[in-house]
């Protein structure tokens, strides 16, 4: 949806949640000597500003990233919090990396960075975050819908690798067509890991779907986090993480952030 701009959302819990998993997953890939591949669907703008307009409004990145001591409860060789110092060493406090700018600075010159983004003054943004980012990972940014992108380049090369798909779930029609988009892209490409990131809403409107993609990938790894709603009528309540094909381990860095959410005191 072209209204969609994440910058109000940017650094809240759930991008906590998405992002500490996917930092994971991208660091134990790199750690072998084989190149891969990073897809993501719904890109944004890759870089955001927490004391911009967007994010105080909603005060959803205080109620977050923001919370004191928050950072400092992952594990020192976690690649989260690394990449968010270098980020704030680069860009100021207050600066926060989205997913494509998380994957850049893990990926490595050998390995593809293939993003999509329709919102044109964010994929604007997110070409400029790109070229600046230090990044000398091959990529390609496109300003198409990402589920054709995805499906147009699978099988990639290098084949090993990783697509995210993080939309806003806005177009509320996306519930339907993840499952079947899912299929359709694992059929082409059987070894890629598969990350779909989803809102925990009061209505559990996410439900069918979930139902859909447990009996598609009986082996898929479902991870879900609880969390206050960041401010009065706010309807997202926790965040959600559907895996296929996860690396070996990932229990083990789910299980840590099942803890960190568990332990989270009211915002």
């Amino acid at each position: 949806m072209l209204s969609y701009q994440h910058a109000y959302h940017a650094g809240n819990l759930a991008d906590v949640h998405k992002h500490a998993a996917l930092a994971w997953m991208l660091a134990r890939l790199t750690a072998k000597p084989k190149p891969l591949t990073y897809i993501e669907t719904h890109a944004g703008r890759g870089l955001y500003d927490l004391s911009g307009m967007e994010a105080t409004k909603t005060g959803e990145a205080a109620a977050g990233i923001g919370r004191k001591g928050l950072l400092d409860s992952f594990t020192p060789d976690h690649p989260y919090p690394q990449v968010v110092a270098k980020i704030q060493a680069a860009h100021g406090p207050s600066a926060y990396p989205g997913s494509p700018l998380i994957a850049a600075h893990l990926l490595r010159p050998e390995d593809t960075l293939i993003l999509s983004e329709l919102h044109p003054a964010e994929h604007t943004a997110l070409t400029e975050a790109l070229r600046n980012s230090g990044s000398h990972v091959t990529r390609h940014i496109h300003a198409r819908d990402g589920f054709q992108i995805a499906r147009s380049v699978t099988p990639p090369e290098p084949r090993r690798g990783l697509l995210m798909v993080d939309p806003s779930f806005e177009v509320k029609s996306d519930y339907e067509t993840i499952p079947k988009f899912f299929t359709d892209v694992h059929r082409r490409w059987n070894v890629g890991i598969l990350v779909l990131w989803y809102p925990l809403l009061a209505d559990n409107r996410h439900r069918p779907m979930l139902s859909q993609l447990s009996r598609s990938f009986p082996g898929g790894i479902r991870h879900e986090v609880r969390f206050p709603p960041a401010r009065t009528g706010h309807g997202m309540n926790g965040s959600g993480l559907f895996i296929v094909n996860a690396p070996y381990g990932l229990h083990d860095c789910l299980s840590a952030l099942t803890r960190l959410f568990d332990g989270l005191s009211p915002a």
